[in-house]
């Protein structure tokens, strides 16, 4: 338990000389984001996920069988939209591949810009997803998280990946007990995880007043953390954390 709590404390507030510097609580924000936008695309725009692209795929796979309430369009689009955010995240991962905290500021901002594009949208439709703006949030929202996704992959923060859960709960279970010994990074882990389900849940909660009030938080977490990011890879953090090794 001791050594849960400190590898927890240790993610929420990197001691100094750690070696990813502040990038482990901004990517803990960046699950949080994930988990509002998930409760708006899955719970909002028609069980379709712009964060989760298996689930995406499997939804496809049902829409193609003739199951209903799912839509083979939605899923398509919003994975063409997903692929698209990716392959600019990794177009920044190579125009940023020497320093990794001007890397995810960048990325944060440009996320900004797109979510500031979806509140504009849903605030035009008085909150109403239905027909042209459902499928522009779709696009928005999937470019956002394709290149969360692609910025996240390319900095390598262990057991923070933003998006997906399915190895960090295997590995928080595979690690520990007789076979595997003390799970690495169990703090971590669990923290991972609790911020998506608190990024899901206050999501779903906040839904019901409408889609406008949960893409302004996550726009919100967006722009301090891109504001943070950027003073702290400035000049005077050209070495350390915030350069790519």
């Amino acid at each position: 338990m001791r050594a849960l709590l400190v590898d927890a404390a240790r993610t929420l507030v990197p001691p100094k000389g750690d070696r990813h510097g502040p990038l482990p609580p901004l990517m803990l924000a960046l699950t949080v984001v994930t988990g509002l936008v998930d409760a708006v695309s899955y719970l909002g725009l028609g069980h379709v996920f712009v964060a989760n692209m298996t689930g995406n795929v499997v939804f496809l796979g049902f829409a193609l069988s003739g199951a209903g309430g799912l839509s083979a369009l939605a899923s398509v689009v919003s994975l063409a939209a997903f692929l698209t955010g990716a392959l600019a995240g990794g177009r920044f991962g190579v125009r940023f591949a020497a320093h990794l905290g001007r890397m995810l500021a960048s990325a944060m901002a440009v996320q900004a810009v797109l979510f500031a594009a979806a509140l504009g949208t849903t605030a035009v439709g008085h909150d109403e997803v239905g027909g042209a703006v459902r499928y522009t949030l779709i696009v928005l929202l999937g470019l956002a998280m394709g290149l969360q996704n692609a910025v996240a992959r390319r900095l390598g923060v262990p057991d923070l990946t933003t998006t997906v859960l399915t190895l960090t709960l295997t590995g928080l279970a595979a690690d520990s007990g007789p076979a595997g010994g003390a799970a690495p990074r169990p703090g971590r882990r669990i923290l991972s995880v609790l911020a998506m389900l608190l990024g899901a849940l206050v999501g779903a909660v906040l839904l019901k007043v409408g889609p406008s009030l949960v893409l302004g938080v996550a726009l919100a977490l967006l722009a301090a953390g891109a504001v943070v990011l950027w003073r702290l890879s400035g000049p005077g953090a050209s070495a350390g954390w915030a350069t790519a090794p």
